[in-house]
């Protein structure tokens, strides 16, 4: 049981912890704290938290577990902010889809309190965000990574560990900078492969035509680019390295196909595609949380 939960950034990631929680009876309180006032007023209001701080260091003065869920940018300044105000012993996890830029941020701010500090990233999460879009079940059946390094404190990481399992998710742990390649390619590629798409299709002239005939495999595969583009600016940013191999990659397998096609080597097209089918049928089988 958690006594008090901080949870820093009261959006879709941080609110949907909170129901999570509340809804397993795993936490007696809950103080939010936003940059804007609306957002504390609305989170109350919807029962996302008990009480909104009006400070980051109102907070965390007291918690025994400080939740950050803001934009990967603005993680360092955050950090900072909570150095100055954490209590001894209390842990310190986030939400963030960059692993080695928050774990580097960390270790500069927080000192001491730096082995408390378990780095995680919940693999969940819809195209809508804000307070409102938070619900209770957004963690249940989904993956939750946690990239603890030499210095994490055991006890501290069982606590998180235990944290997200109440929330229906399944816990593993990975290497930081693995886990950057991983979601590169299973998360951060497709973001940018679909916001290229999108966005190239909608200067078209006959743009409305295309949009208005697109099938549903289309749609599943845009419905991401509804996501926030700061977010994803960010997280480019971020990760570029792992993002920037990947479509090196990306680019010279796009280039054989479009060499296939000029030259109608229907061989070589129903490699390429049957290989991916198989990889794709094989290893998820229809379902990927």
């Amino acid at each position: 049981m958690i006594g008090r939960l901080a949870i820093i950034g009261v959006g879709l990631i941080g609110g949907s912890l909170s129901l999570a929680l509340k809804k397993a009876g795993m936490v007696k309180e809950v103080i939010g704290y936003s940059r804007t006032e609306q957002i504390h007023q609305q989170a109350v209001n919807l029962g996302v938290i008990d009480k909104s701080a009006a400070s980051i260091a109102e907070a965390v003065r007291d918690a025994d577990i400080i939740f950050i869920a803001v934009p990967i940018a603005s993680m360092s300044s955050i950090l900072v902010e909570i150095a100055e105000s954490v209590r001894d012993g209390t842990i310190i996890t986030d939400g963030c889809s960059v692993k080695v830029h928050v774990v580097t941020a960390a270790k500069h701010a927080l000192g001491n309190n730096f082995s408390r500090f378990i780095p995680g990233h919940p693999i969940a999460g819809t195209e809508h965000s804000g307070t409102k879009a938070a619900y209770a079940s957004l963690y249940q059946n989904h993956r939750v990574i946690l990239t603890p390094v030499k210095q994490t404190n055991s006890r501290a990481l069982s606590i998180v560990r235990s944290m997200w399992q109440a929330t229906g998710a399944e816990v593993s742990d990975m290497e930081a900078e693995y886990h950057d390649i991983v979601l590169a390619a299973t998360s951060h590629l497709p973001h940018v492969l679909a916001f290229n798409l999108v966005g190239m299709l909608a200067e078209c002239d006959n743009c409305d035509d295309i949009l208005q005939y697109a099938a549903g495999g289309f749609r599943d595969f845009s419905r991401i680019v509804s996501s926030d583009a700061v977010m994803w600016r960010d997280i480019c940013l971020s990760n570029k390295d792992a993002i920037l191999g990947l479509l090196r990659q990306y680019h010279q397998d796009l280039r054989k196909i479009e060499e296939a096609i000029k030259e109608e080597d229907g061989d070589f097209l129903i490699d390429v595609f049957g290989r991916a089918k198989q990889a794709r049928d094989v290893r998820f089988n229809g379902n990927i949380n």
